[in-house]
């Protein structure tokens, strides 16, 4: 009986030696969180859309070099060219042989000129391509929209005849505008049906349309017959013939 007590008192004691034991437990290896860079977002562009009718960005030239503004004037892409053109397809990088560099002749970029190197840059204003003779190509033909009036000049004065209608000079009717300009220039354009004409009356120069309304008032020493209208519905204009600038048709200045 005693012998029995004894193993059972032993039994009790390496019970509870075991339960106040601490267990060991084998420690868990952090995972060192490896920082992931993330790739810079693009910067978001100030282009409010005030004229839909204009593009977002406009040339503009300051103190001798070109920029871009947006329709509210302000610099997105600094002034630094020498030229700078609208942002418009090109289409001699459209057809190039080098298939890699076609997508820069979409109309998402525009041609500019820094130290006599052309380059065709994004809206954001970084150069995207430097123009190559061995990436150029000959634009394929397109349609031209013949035009459906011209320019008439009688007595020294300039007019406008529709070219379908118009039979006898000695008829005031057969005239869309009578002459009566000291010159006039019909600037191509996608609507030629109601295309903007430069005029120019008492030495000053204005634009004017087929009904004789004056859209820019005569103000301007000159009008440049440029583009500028078919790519941006735009007209770059001068008050000294130097320095010139871009309005809308509603003769608002950028």
């Amino acid at each position: 009986m005693k012998n029995a007590v004894n193993i059972f008192c032993l039994m009790i004691s390496c019970f509870v030696f075991s339960q106040s034991k601490q267990v060991k437990k084998n420690p868990v290896s952090k995972t060192l969180k490896a920082s992931v860079k993330k790739a810079p977002s693009a910067p978001v562009l100030d282009l409010p859309v005030i004229n839909s009718e204009l593009p977002v960005l406009i040339p503009k030239k300051k103190d001798g070099k070109f920029g871009y503004v947006n329709q509210n004037g302000k610099f997105i892409i600094a002034p630094e060219y020498h030229i700078a053109v609208f942002f418009y397809e090109d289409c001699n990088l459209l057809n190039s042989p080098n298939e890699k560099v076609r997508k820069f002749g979409i109309n998402d970029y525009a041609t500019v000129e820094k130290d006599m190197i052309s380059y065709r840059i994004n809206r954001s204003g970084k150069r995207v391509y430097q123009f190559k003779d061995s990436d150029m190509a000959k634009c394929k033909p397109v349609e031209y929209n013949q035009q459906l009036y011209q320019a008439y000049v009688l007595n020294g004065f300039y007019g406008i005849i529709d070219k379908k209608k118009f039979a006898n000079a000695a008829d005031y009717r057969d005239y869309q505008i009578y002459p009566q300009y000291q010159y006039l220039f019909i600037l191509e354009g996608d609507d030629v049906a109601n295309p903007m004409i430069i005029a120019s009356y008492n030495d000053k120069f204005g634009v004017i349309d087929v009904h004789n309304k004056v859209i820019i008032p005569f103000e301007y020493d000159d009008i440049k017959r440029n583009f500028s209208w078919k790519l941006g519905h735009m007209f770059e204009v001068s008050k000294d013939s130097k320095n010139y600038y871009y309005v809308d048709s509603n003769n608002k200045t950028y």
